[in-house]
């Protein structure tokens, strides 16, 4: 059954996967500043800082679908369980 209590933990993992993403790119972004320019480290953590921002831009619309999905659900189970009584 689809109810509120269950998505906390959706909820909990969209915030700490947030967390992640943020700290991932500070991260990588103070590893860059101590890099000599134009060699192969110094591009392979400019790839990964590309690849963060590119997954940090999708974070809303992730929020939007778990939202989406979330009403979707409990309006499935209204009807669902109307349907039965």
């Amino acid at each position: 059954m689809v109810n509120l209590g269950n998505m906390s933990a959706v909820a909990i993992t969209f915030v700490v996967l947030a967390i992640v993403i943020g700290i991932g790119g500070t991260v990588l972004d103070d590893i860059q500043d101590t890099q000599t320019a134009d060699t192969w480290a110094y591009n392979a953590t400019e790839s990964g800082l590309e690849g963060v921002g590119t997954f940090g831009d999708w974070l809303p619309t992730i929020a939007v679908i778990l939202v989406s999905a979330l009403v979707i659900g409990i309006i499935g189970a209204y009807f669902y369980t109307r349907s039965m009584s």
